[in-house]
């Protein structure tokens, strides 16, 4: 069957919708005829991935931001099941954010996405399934492919959703951090992996990482690689805007790992619960989806994703 196309025309503050035609005439080019459905609200890429996995479509492709894309995959994961040969996921990254795009080695060019997809060169990864509270108090059980965390990480994109994206992707997830982090206090929570012990602690952020980036570029997760079957954990506690002025190049290229206020750890489930009386926000793939408690779990394997050649082996680049 032909490739179809999950078009969110709201990403990128609205560019996606409106230079479409460009990302039609790269997909024709490289792929052939290709069918399409555009999203309206969130959740519907969930909806339509899932419809299109059910009818057979072979190539299931997410245009849009990393939302989107965590979406697409949310509607394409068959809870246990491993990943399906007659089934692929691609992305052609129209958002601001770009981290998921960064380690599938995803080009941010539409013509070169698409010639990405038609190389065929493809990787079996893992992807997260997280149970989380939902701001109606109800449980949300969904997947996602890069990263999802607690603590201030749930502010920020809090933040960057009320601001919109207007400034790109890197410079509207640091204003938004920067207001963030003006004022902030950690937050109390428990938390374990593996089912160990329980810490008690106040955090800044607890990032559970299958990919290696968030934040429009930061690189949360230098050793994360999407095909171990574990997740990178890395912990963030006593951070201020003092430290985002002065060490923030340190969050960009992973040497935050030597700072004495990170630590990492690695697992393949990861329970989150809160010890206050505030909401403890939750970042899932640049969406801000619900609150602690949360349940993170390593689903190996589950995923087909298309990507560039030289990402197609490992995440060693």
């Amino acid at each position: 069957m032909k490739p179809h196309l999950i078009v969110n025309p709201a990403s990128a503050n609205g560019r996606t919708g409106r230079h479409f035609d460009r990302v039609a005439r790269a997909v024709q080019a490289a792929l052939g005829d290709f069918d399409s459905s555009f999203t309206r609200r969130p959740g519907d890429a969930v909806a339509l991935a899932r419809r299109a996995a059910e009818s057979g479509v072979g190539l299931v492709v997410a245009v849009g931001g990393d939302g989107t894309a965590s979406e697409v995959i949310d509607g394409l994961v068959e809870p246990g099941r491993g990943a399906r040969p007659d089934l692929v996921f691609g992305f052609i990254p129209c958002g601001t954010g770009g981290d998921l795009s960064r380690t599938l080695g995803c080009p941010a060019d539409p013509v070169q996405a698409a010639r990405v997809l038609s190389a065929r060169a493809e990787r079996v990864v893992d992807v997260a399934r997280v149970e989380l509270t939902g701001h109606d108090g109800r449980t949300v059980v969904r997947h996602f492919a890069n990263v999802g965390g607690a603590g201030i990480a749930g502010q920020v994109v809090r933040h960057a959703e009320r601001m919109g994206k207007a400034l790109g992707g890197k410079a509207t997830f640091m204003l938004a951090a920067a207001r963030a982090l003006v004022g902030w206090r950690d937050q109390p929570v428990r938390w374990r992996i593996d089912g160990g012990d329980w810490s008690d602690e106040s955090i800044t952020s607890l990032s559970v990482c299958n990919g290696r980036f968030f934040g429009g570029g930061m690189m949360v997760a230098p050793g994360a690689r999407m095909d171990d079957g574990l997740f990178d954990v890395t912990l963030w506690q006593g951070f201020g805007i003092s430290d985002f002025v002065l060490r923030k190049g340190m969050l960009y290229d992973g040497t935050h790992l030597r700072l004495r206020n990170t630590r990492t750890f690695r697992g393949s489930v990861v329970e989150i619960e809160p010890r206050g009386v505030d909401p403890v926000l939750l970042d899932v793939d640049g969406e801000q989806p619900g609150m602690l408690p949360a349940r993170f779990t390593v689903v190996p394997g589950a995923l087909r994703a298309r990507v560039a050649r030289g990402a197609a082996a490992a995440d060693d680049a």
